[in-house]
């Protein structure tokens, strides 16, 4: 990483035409600006948007640098990276052979990859596009294995890595859970069909069909390419270090790409004259899971309600890039937000904008305003505790501070919670319209996310344990799955967690024979016959259940 200081101008390309008459208003550029207001200073990151309505390109600008060195501006031609939204272009390799007979989306992982593990022959293609397959996200392993985010790692490593899993995280088609290695499988199953790499399969069918001149899958980061913005994270104040990934991995992303170029992608959904009717209603037809339940995801893209209305989209993230690009089917209207700054949320200003446009459409949402009320400390006292997730392996501190309800995700942050019933409040200060039900009679807790399926948590009286009886986690555990030693000591009366001799993370005991980590997941202790600990299982976000022998380290 390099720091960088900021002192650059910040220049900017405009496109306007006037917008059709049948939409709810007509915004100002200072309306839609004023949005994109933070990356509007002359010494920052910022990146580049585009609206369009029913085929025309209605509004596009850059905003900040691309390149601070440089004092380089976004424009509406500016390369960026766009992360997971690349897994549209992925999927519609894969649909595009399915449609040219070359493979069929019911084929198992096995039949490509024979050196895998039994399980994948009940993996097929289908179950990779909507990542019901169970297979383990290889960041996420990379992040267990003790990987720094600036170590290089290739193909080969990540598929060495897959084929030795000794399991799924669950069997395939029974869960969906989000992971990058279904998809840079798929980029490798189109590789073995074609004899090609997908970046030049894609070049051909996709890319210069559409005139997309700009767009490639970027498989060698010593390729040079045009207009490339530079990636950034904030770093201390108002400085940016340059967040750039050196990894030619394509698939689960590694498009680079412009946002009039992706105006062209968002054109062809509607025009159809590459890819036809069928191959859209495949990739907007979403999985199902073994019990027959359908979920939010097709293939690479993500189809959800917004407000009442259709919405299609996928976000990125990696690295110092976001990007979204959300499209509404039935307003034929599309918000594209692609960014160079870590910082930015892609999704939520691409929302913004279509909200400048679109909210004559929008369902009437009297309940989404919800009308506060005070509760005194004897109503809240029920509600105070700790609670567990096991979905999602975290927890929760809910307690009473001041007269009020407040909430601690982790040590030194806190949020208020707003009553607007006897049992139910909103999070504040949060982006994210969380609302949480308490229900003490079971000692649990609901938690809805932007209105989607609430998880269950549950109430638990933590663990108290003193430094000496910390010692008992202490240790070596060795992991055969990620081919790692682990390494548990305590220190200055805390349990720290070791990755060969790099300290990595703080554990927290948080309840009886349970330690988390912040960075890396959940610690669930094995213990023999009679009681003595003799491994643990790990579980992070999107790898579970890691199975931890303990081991004698001699020096």
């Amino acid at each position: 990483m390099l720091k960088i200081k900021l002192l650059t101008l910040v220049s900017v390309y405009i496109a306007i035409s006037a917008f059709p008459p049948n939409v709810s208003a007509t915004p100002s550029e200072q309306d839609i600006d004023s949005i994109f207001s933070e990356w509007e200073q002359d010494d920052q990151p910022g990146g580049s948007i585009a609206v369009i309505k029913e085929g025309k390109l209605i509004y596009s600008r850059g905003y900040g640098l691309a390149n601070i060195e440089h004092s380089v501006p976004n424009t509406p031609n500016t390369v960026f990276r766009i992360a997971s939204t690349s897994k549209q272009f992925t999927a519609a390799t894969i649909l595009l052979l399915a449609q040219q007979k070359k493979l069929n989306l019911n084929d198992s992982l096995y039949s490509f990859f024979p050196e895998s593990p039994d399980y994948a022959k009940d993996i097929t293609i289908k179950h990779l596009l909507h990542h019901t397959s169970g297979v383990r996200d290889y960041f996420n392993l990379t992040e267990l294995k003790g990987f720094r985010t600036d170590d290089y790692y290739d193909d080969t490593n990540v598929m060495e890595w897959l084929t030795t899993q000794p399991s799924l995280n669950f069997t395939p088609g029974e869960e969906f859970l989000y992971s990058n290695s279904g998809y840079w499988l798929l980029g490798q199953i189109v590789q073995k069909v074609t004899g090609t790499s997908m970046a030049l399969f894609a070049d051909n069918e996709i890319f210069k069909p559409l005139k997309m001149q700009s767009t490639l899958f970027h498989n060698n980061h010593n390729h040079i390419v045009k207009n490339k913005a530079y990636g950034y994270t904030p770093f201390s104040g108002p400085e940016f270090e340059i967040n750039m990934s050196t990894l030619d991995l394509i698939g689960d992303g590694g498009i680079l790409t412009t946002v009039e170029d992706l105006k062209k992608w968002d054109d062809e959904f509607y025009q159809q004259k590459v890819l036809d009717k069928n191959f859209w209603e495949m990739m907007t037809t979403v999985g199902k899971l073994n019990n027959g339940e359908h979920i939010e995801y097709a293939s690479g893209l993500r189809i959800s309600d917004y407000k009442g209305l259709k919405q299609i989209d996928h976000a990125g993230w990696f690295g110092g890039f976001k990007s979204n690009l959300i499209r509404f089917p039935e307003q034929q209207f599309s918000v594209i937000v692609l960014a160079n700054r870590e910082d930015a949320y892609s999704t939520g200003l691409a929302r913004q904008v279509a909200d400048l446009y679109l909210s004559q459409f929008y369902e009437k949402e009297v309940e989404s305003t919800p009308q506060f009320v005070e509760l005194n400390v004897d109503q809240l006292k029920d509600f105070s505790g700790h609670y567990w997730s096991k979905d999602r392996n975290d927890s929760r501190h809910v307690y009473i501070k001041e007269g009020k309800l407040k909430l601690s995700p982790s040590p030194n942050r806190e949020f208020d919670l707003a009553a607007f019933s006897e049992n139910q409040f909103k999070l504040m200060g949060v982006k994210a319209n969380v609302i949480m039900t308490f229900m003490p009679k079971s000692n649990q807790m609901s938690v809805s996310v932007n209105g989607r399926e609430p998880f269950i948590c549950d109430e638990y009286t933590p663990a108290n344990y003193t430094s000496d009886q910390l010692v008992q986690f202490t240790g070596s555990f060795h992991s055969e799955a990620l081919m790692v030693n682990y390494h548990i000591k305590l220190v200055d009366g805390e349990l720290q967690l070791f990755i060969g001799n790099r300290q990595v993370s703080q554990l927290n005991a948080t309840q009886p024979d349970i330690l988390v980590s912040r960075n890396l997941g959940v610690i669930n202790i094995v213990r023999d016959h009679e009681g003595v600990i003799s491994g643990f299982e790990m579980s992070s976000n999107r790898v579970k259940h890691v199975q931890f022998e303990k081991v004698l380290i001699t020096p």
